[in-house]
């Protein structure tokens, strides 16, 4: 049963929960779609788009009141989807591009760490699809904390970093191009 069903003050947290599973339905769907490798050229700029539409979706349950479900346990969803399989494929589709460095801690220190685009896309997509399959079940409460929950304590930093890398990477392959084709662009550009 809807864990929000007999509450008539819990609309904005519905409406809350319903937009964040239509968003998490979204990033699941554009990262598999990705991982399938039907169209590498726009594999970059796609993963971008969605990691920023997540984020924002992340930023406004950071920026709520704590959630708390009713109860202090967890209802079974079943068994942890397996993704795996949905790693190797992005690692593919990201062959040469896919590990890049991080800073661990910006605000603690300055350690630098290895991490990998794949690796962290399926850490985002497997915390959301738990609160994603609770939302399905009708747990509203427990999808908006795991949710919440699982952004501030790993998604929202992971996704923040996958972010910043893809910007990067965009940057490169829009920007780093030999001198004579830059010289040839600016010609091409400046003639009538």
């Amino acid at each position: 049963m809807d864990d929000l069903a007999l509450d008539p003050e819990a609309a904005d947290l519905r409406a809350v929960a319903d937009s964040t599973a239509r968003e998490c339905r979204a990033f699941l769907t554009t990262v598999t779609e990705v991982a399938s490798g039907t169209n590498p050229d726009a594999a970059i700029p796609l993963l971008l788009l969605a990691v920023s539409d997540v984020l924002a979706v992340g930023a406004r349950l950071g920026a709520i009141v704590d959630v708390v479900p009713t109860d202090r346990f967890e209802p079974d969803v079943g068994p942890d989807a397996d993704v795996e399989p949905l790693r190797a494929a992005l690692a593919q589709v990201l062959d040469g591009v896919d590990e890049y460095a991080e800073v661990v801690d910006p605000v603690l220190g300055g350690e630098v760490t290895a991490s990998t685009l794949s690796g962290d896309l399926v850490a985002i997509a497997g915390s959301l699809l738990q609160g994603q399959r609770h939302h399905d079940r009708g747990h509203v409460l427990e999808a908006l904390w795991w949710w919440q929950f699982s952004y501030l304590s790993t998604w929202g930093e992971r996704a923040a970093s996958v972010l910043r890398t893809l910007q990067v990477l965009l940057g490169h392959l829009r920007l780093d191009v030999d001198d004579d084709v830059a010289a040839e662009a600016e010609y091409d550009a400046l003639q009538p």
